[in-house]
């Protein structure tokens, strides 16, 4: 375990290699699981805001239930608030490509420009999860290891990519870029 500023990061996001294999997963972190993508209440606010531009990315369905539903639940286990989910599992605010691969209908507006949010930050650093200590005030980064993940973890291993390494762009934005020098510092130290 490190321990970075506020944050204790699991080894795995070190030693572990990953890579996402959507040609063999087809997105599936995106349509199982036990509930929706977690949020904020900033990340919340700002999706409301942007709905309805986002909502022309999304399937009929996921239309449908938007016009009566906000897009959020409380999950009560494990205590925290993400996006809803279809009867099937599916995320609301999923839809999918010509290849049939899911896609991030938030991410695919802000890739089209249409709005200033990428998508919600633990959808952007998954695998790796957050949980929040409130007594001691510090984040605990770990690897949510996942069987429908045996492709990525296939094909970071033969890129020999670590996990942490595919999830730069999302640290950077979460954390910062000193944050992430720093992780890669100490993963640099560990090696040798």
């Amino acid at each position: 375990m490190l321990v970075i500023g506020d944050v204790l990061v699991s080894d795995d996001l070190i030693e572990e290699k990953f890579v996402c294999d959507l040609n063999v997963c087809k997105g599936a972190c995106c349509t199982e699981g036990d509930y929706g993508a977690p949020v904020d209440q900033h990340e919340m606010e700002t999706i409301k805001k942007y709905l309805d531009v986002v909502a022309e990315n999304l399937p009929e369905r996921s239309k449908e239930y938007l016009k009566t539903q906000e897009g959020f639940t409380y999950y009560h286990d494990p205590g925290v608030w993400g996006t809803s989910c279809h009867e099937d599992g599916a995320c609301v605010f999923l839809t999918k490509n010509e290849l049939g691969i899911s896609v991030c209908g938030i991410e695919k507006t802000w890739y089209e420009g249409k709005i200033p949010f990428q998508k919600p930050i633990s959808c952007h650093l998954y695998p790796v999860r957050i949980a929040m200590n409130e007594i001691s005030g510090f984040e605990a980064w770990n690897y949510d290891q996942w069987d429908i993940c045996s492709a990525a973890c296939t094909k970071g291993k033969k890129e020999k990519v670590p996990l942490y390494q595919f999830v730069k762009e999302a640290i950077i934005r979460k954390k910062g870029q000193d944050f992430f020098d720093e992780l890669e510092a100490a993963s640099e130290h560990l090696k040798k």
